[in-house]
């Protein structure tokens, strides 16, 4: 499973029959869900959302999944990053995906409702895994504001939680993908992964829209729990 090319050309675009009913901004979103090429490629692939070609861009990139891997997924639902990571550690792999929400089975994969922060939950998710896990994934963001500061606030308190769980539950020589916005990781943030891993890069994939402000930090090759 490859991403999808951008759409190049001219093309042709859809526009929405009727805008009754709707917004301005509805109609804006939905003509853009419309003549997304990668809303389209994840339909045709049966994929549950067009985020899954993020992990796939940055798994093409930095190497993060592999056959036999055991993958903890934070934050999984709808499941396209799920349905992604089941795939490419194929054959062998274990998948365990944890989100509040309730999210439909997806074949090959574990998946926990829980708050990953319980006790309890992280350790059926580590008993689902058979162990310790080689990548610990993030997705999760929060509603936003639209005010800036807030909005950077709160994404990097979820990444951190992430990691805190991440560091708990990664064995060595394991990696960590978070999602943060542009403006990079807070400095303690950064300061914790670059003694935790061998190598802490920021990425902004094809997938992401480019009025996003959507970043995500990338971390291989976990050097291990201390004492």
């Amino acid at each position: 499973m490859r991403a999808p090319p951008p759409s190049g050309g001219r093309g042709l675009s859809t526009r929405l029959r009727t805008a009754k009913g709707r917004s301005t901004a509805s109609q804006r979103w939905l003509e853009r869900q419309l003549n997304d090429p990668y809303v389209r490629a994840a339909q045709q692939k049966g994929l549950r959302s067009r985020a899954a070609f993020k992990l796939i861009e940055m798994d093409e990139k930095h190497g993060l999944l592999r056959p036999g891997a055991r993958v903890l997924d934070l934050g999984a639902a709808p499941g396209g990053w799920t349905q992604v990571a089941v795939e490419r550690t194929a054959p062998g792999g274990r998948v365990v995906a944890v989100d509040l929400l309730p999210m439909d089975p997806v074949p090959g994969a574990t998946v926990i409702q829980g708050d990953f922060q319980d006790d309890a939950v992280a350790a059926a998710a580590l008993s689902a895994l058979g162990g310790t896990a080689d990548l610990v994934l993030s997705d999760m963001a929060p509603n936003t504001t639209g005010h800036g500061a807030t909005d950077h606030l709160r994404i990097i308190a979820l990444a951190e939680l992430a990691l805190d769980t991440a560091l708990a539950a990664l064995s060595p020589g394991g990696s960590f993908v978070a999602k943060v916005f542009q403006g990079g990781s807070e400095r303690a943030l950064l300061e914790t992964l670059k003694r935790a891993f061998r190598a802490v890069r920021h990425a902004k994939p094809p997938a992401s829209r480019k009025d996003s402000s959507e970043l995500y930090v990338a971390a291989t090759g976990f050097r291990g729990r201390e004492g």
